[in-house]
């Protein structure tokens, strides 16, 4: 009797330990599949200048740090705010990148990272991450000029490869990071970027670009000064904004303009410093922690693929379960790994954010912050400087 109750008591445990098993089999992590088809740049040659284009067509060009696609209400799960701080992180580092694209290409006047759109600059490229992981990177950017002319408004999105991701980045004693032979794998988006920009510039004449940059010139006068300037610019019949009334290049206002424009660009040539030099601490980190989110991707996936085409992948006995389990056992384990590699990836770059939200000339918080204070600063000298001058002319 009592080896009866061993017996059943043994077949009820064997029985909850399968069920347990099958559960858990339920639970394996799902490769990320993107719903959608997407356009991929494909292999892209940066085209650059052999001689340096006309004045004209040497706009200064600021890159605006990338917002983020906004999750639904009700996406986010536990632990998902880990890598909401490196998307956050991304948001600065990639800039860069385009900026340095647009550097190399030879094409451009002074081209910065900026916290926010500028008022002194001829264009502005701003772009928004809508999917990072390693595997796949997808942008949407869109370019404004001062007059308003929108130069670009598209998605440019690339996959990468795992050999895209060189040993040097994967980081030992002996092996440490190659920072000046890496090519970023997604470097032909935005090599494409680039030329898609060129290509919008050659459309335009050269009076079109003439005109541009004195918009620019007065638009940043009326930024600084509204009720002196506002009626300097107005919108044509498209809705871009041209120059109805140009003071005269002796006029003594235009010349303090021009005074704080130059100061103003010292400032932001700072500011990119700072994300130049943020962009240099970040970057081995950043390259590991990619290189690890699709090292963990295609894990992901070789596991489905192989329980798709195994026989124990499809069966309900003993020995399939317990497969299953280990494979469940040690994707959880990487999975594991993989959040507090996010973890320590934050905590490693989080020296180097409080270094860029430092003072700069004088000035606190954020970068941001700090961008709006000192261009209210210079609306108030500007203010202030005026008045004397129109004091010394009553006078």
């Amino acid at each position: 009797m009592s080896y009866s109750r061993s017996t059943s008591g043994i077949r009820a445990l064997t029985v909850l330990l399968v069920l347990l098993l099958a559960a858990c089999a339920l639970t394996v992590p799902e490769p990320v599949l993107v719903e959608r088809p997407l356009d991929l740049v494909g292999d892209v040659n940066l085209i650059q200048a052999i001689q340096a284009p006309s004045e004209n067509a040497l706009l200064e060009v600021g890159v605006q740090v990338f917002g983020t696609a906004q999750k639904e209400a009700g996406a986010y799960k536990l632990g998902d705010w880990v890598f909401d701080e490196i998307i956050q992180k991304e948001t600065q580092f990639l800039p860069h990148l385009l900026k340095n694209t647009l550097v190399d290409s030879n094409q451009w006047g002074a081209i910065r990272v900026i916290p926010e759109s500028d008022p002194s600059l001829d264009l502005i490229i701003a772009g928004q991450i809508i999917q990072s992981d390693g595997e796949t990177l997808e942008l949407q950017i869109r370019a404004i000029d001062s007059s308003g002319r929108e130069w670009l408004n598209r998605t440019y999105a690339d996959q990468s490869v795992q050999e895209e991701y060189p040993e040097s980045t994967r980081f030992t004693l002996n092996n440490t990071f190659d920072a000046i032979n890496f090519i970023d794998p997604f470097q032909d988006i935005y090599n494409r970027i680039a030329n898609d920009l060129v290509a919008m510039r050659a459309s335009l004449d050269e009076q079109t670009l003439g005109d541009l940059n004195l918009v620019t010139d007065m638009l940043y006068a009326s930024d600084l000064s509204p009720d002196t300037f506002s009626d300097s610019i107005k919108k044509d019949e498209n809705g871009l904004l041209i120059v109805d009334r140009l003071p005269s290049l002796d006029d003594p206002m235009m010349a303090r303009v021009a005074d704080m424009k130059y100061r103003h660009h010292l400032f932001i040539d700072t500011v990119d410093e700072y994300y130049q030099t943020l962009y240099d601490d970040i970057q081995p980190a950043y390259v590991l922690w990619r290189r690890y989110s699709i090292d963990q991707i295609v894990e992901i996936e070789t596991s489905q693929q192989e329980a798709n085409r195994s026989d124990y992948g499809r069966s309900s006995g003993f020995l399939s379960l317990s497969q299953r389990y280990d494979r469940f056992k040690w994707s959880k384990i990487f999975e594991r790994e993989f959040s507090d590699l996010a973890a320590g990836f934050n905590n490693e770059l989080a020296p180097a954010f409080l270094e860029l939200n430092s003072q700069v000339h004088g000035l606190t918080g954020t970068m941001e912050q700090q961008y709006r204070e000192w261009r209210g600063i210079l609306r108030n000298l500007f203010e202030l400087e005026n008045g004397e001058l129109t004091t010394d002319a009553t006078e």
